[in-house]
């Protein structure tokens, strides 16, 4: 007999224990009025037990959902370990989804306790009285407000300081579900996804390695992702478990709030949506702050234009790098880094590179296959739709029957259009829902995009498809300019500019200028929103495709 290794379950207490132990006096700091909340990761830990140990004696049981509905801030951290760890099942809710959603995904959940943000309060007492399974609610500070119609409620901290810190965790099992958050549901209702404390735990080791977000004890590591956005791409995690510093901003997340944090901080890694870069790119040039502390910034959640990767090296000396994951994913599929032998390519094909969605992370399995199932070849213009498997890779959604047509044979289906060059750098085309349709032929909206906010004077651009008696379908530009190019920017500027790039008849038939383009609840382009704005659109009879 060859060796055997020990029966070692993956789960999250590791990580808590581990961050206690090894990191007592690392800092995990929170933006609040008038200042800074800071805690070391030993009082955190300590904070934890004595939590989980109040929600037991409040009967919550292993397996059931503790929901929260709350900013980016050292309790939500504290809740992260707290719940799974006690043998229940994290659940951030969407703060930015409508009262009716947030609803349907609570029932859907059955979550059993709602833990609100004092800021929030008035959003969760709209939607409460349509819960019929949530026993109790908890007012994330020192007292309940008094005017509240929730009920029964708690204080955060009054559970905090009747716990036991010396609460005895139980004894999990690694398949245990730690962890669920819901899809966008961008087509449709939202869709739950259940983490195991395994598909975290693999997921937390990926990320630390250096071809992945590369987080390390010494960083000093500001996740503006959302908490409720996929677990803030799982970076609370790894944060924690390799003692890195931490800088949540808590609700301050405008472009002038995030950039005076990365000064006063002397931030090293960052992590958020593209819009918060470009917005952040218009502070700059009104107002510099330092940011010469930043190593990088992760930007994903939709495509990073090439321009805003050049825009922060150029200006800020500050490497962007492109990530790429789903809900399905835990989320983090692929990282757009270069290889060594790339790092001395022309600037022009550097940014290229990065620009593309990215290379799969080590655990990520990925495949490109044409509508009949075909596995296609990675050569960088074969196109068909990603599938991915891995470890961390959820096999089913939680109580929806269309898992069937999501997952099979051992495969995610992501509904993302790419090609996968010889290098392994996958390039998103589209998703499937977004190709525009001219006459049989497709039309990359993303690339449009892509190539519209490349010109210096359009802040975003958002292609979808409209109606054509001929052809079926056509790329209609919504763009918005830059504040100081409002009332200068021409159509026939654009057009001259995309003609460099596209043949005719990839030619938006029409490009109107917007205020903004609306976003999703976690600031992705809306083009749901777009295509019902536009859903009678008529293009000028002009409009040629032909060539």
């Amino acid at each position: 007999m060859l060796g055997q290794m020990m029966d070692y379950q993956l789960t999250l207490t590791y990580m808590l224990d581990r961050a206690r132990r090894l990191f007592p006096n690392k800092v995990v700091s929170t933006k609040i009025p008038g200042g800074m909340e800071r805690m070391t990761y030993a009082q955190i830990a300590e904070r934890v037990a004595r939590l989980a140990s109040a929600l037991e004696r409040l009967g919550i049981k292993r397996g059931e959902r503790v929901a929260t509905f709350a900013w980016n801030n050292n309790r939500h951290l504290e809740l992260y370990f707290a719940a799974p760890c006690m043998g229940a099942v994290l659940h951030p809710l969407n703060i930015r989804l409508s009262a009716d959603q947030v609803a349907f995904i609570a029932q859907h959940a059955d979550d059993q306790v709602i833990f609100v943000d004092p800021t929030l309060l008035p959003l969760v007492e709209k939607f409460a009285p349509s819960l019929k399974n949530v026993r109790f609610y908890v007012i994330m500070g020192d007292k309940v407000p008094e005017n509240t119609t929730l009920g029964p409620v708690y204080a955060y901290e009054d559970l905090v300081a009747s716990g036991d810190p010396n609460f005895a965790w139980p004894q999990l099992q690694e398949g245990d579900a730690a962890a669920m958050c819901y899809t966008s549901g961008t087509t449709g209702n939202p869709r739950g996804v259940v983490y195991s404390h395994r598909a975290i735990f693999l997921h937390t080791m990926g990320l630390g390695m250096a071809d992945n977000f590369g987080i390390t004890e010494r960083d000093v590591f500001m996740p503006v992702v959302p908490m409720f956005h996929v677990l803030a791409w799982g970076t609370p995690f790894v944060a924690t478990m390799l003692g890195a510093t931490v800088v949540f901003p808590g609700q301050f997340l405008t472009p002038p709030d995030l950039a005076d944090l990365i000064q006063a901080e002397h931030v090293t890694l960052a992590a958020g949506i593209p819009t918060l870069w470009i917005g952040m790119t218009q502070v700059m040039d009104r107002e510099p702050r330092d940011l010469s502390s930043l190593r990088a910034i992760i930007a994903g959640g939709a495509p990073v234009p090439k321009s805003l990767i050049e825009t922060y090296e150029k200006k800020y000396g500050v490497t962007m790098v492109q990530g790429w994951g789903m809900t399905e994913m835990s989320p983090v599929g692929a990282m757009s880094h270069l290889k060594s032998y790339q790092v001395g390519l022309p600037p022009e094909q550097r940014y290229a590179l990065r620009a593309r969605t990215g290379r799969p992370v080590p655990g990520v399995e990925v495949r490109v296959v044409d509508e009949e199932g075909h596995e296609l070849p990675w050569d960088g213009e074969a196109v068909g739709e990603l599938q991915v498997r891995g470890p961390w890779i959820v096999g089913s959604y939680y109580n929806d029957e269309t898992s069937t047509e999501a997952f099979q044979d051992g495969w995610f289906r992501t509904g993302d259009v790419v090609n996968i060059d010889s290098e392994g750098f996958i390039q998103i085309v589209d998703r499937i829902r977004d190709l525009v349709k001219s006459g049989g032929e497709w039309i990359s909206s993303v690339e449009l995009e892509n190539a519209l906010m490349a010109h210096p004077k359009v802040l975003e651009a958002s292609v979808v498809a409209i109606h054509h008696p001929k052809w079926l379908e056509r790329p209609l530009a919504c763009v918005v300019p830059k504040p100081e190019h409002k009332d200068s920017l021409t159509k026939d500027e654009l057009y001259a500019h995309l003609e460099t790039m596209f043949p005719k008849w990839w030619m938006p038939d029409d490009i109107v200028f917007i205020e903004a383009v609306p976003k999703t609840s976690v600031g992705k382009f809306d083009k749901k929103v777009l295509r019902a704005q536009f859903g009678d659109y008529h293009a000028p009879e002009e409009a040629a495709v032909e060539g």
